[in-house]
């Protein structure tokens, strides 16, 4: 999802979204300040960031890979 189509989403929607971004990231293997971060930048591929953390890959170079 590009920032530009998050933006035109309702209030609603838009906080399910970043809930359910967050929770994959914990899930995956993130810290929940790096889950944070990388749920609020709706361009990040969830998928890429999940990869990362399940390959093993630290959450503070994932960060520098993603943003």
């Amino acid at each position: 999802m590009t920032a530009a189509q998050f933006e035109l989403i309702d209030e609603t929607e838009a906080e399910a979204i970043l809930r359910w971004r967050f929770e994959e990231l914990v899930r995956s293997g993130y810290d929940i300040g790096s889950a944070l971060v990388l749920a609020s930048h709706v361009e990040i591929d969830l998928h890429d960031a999940t990869s990362l953390a399940l390959r093993g890959c630290p959450a503070d170079t994932a960060l520098r890979i993603l943003l």
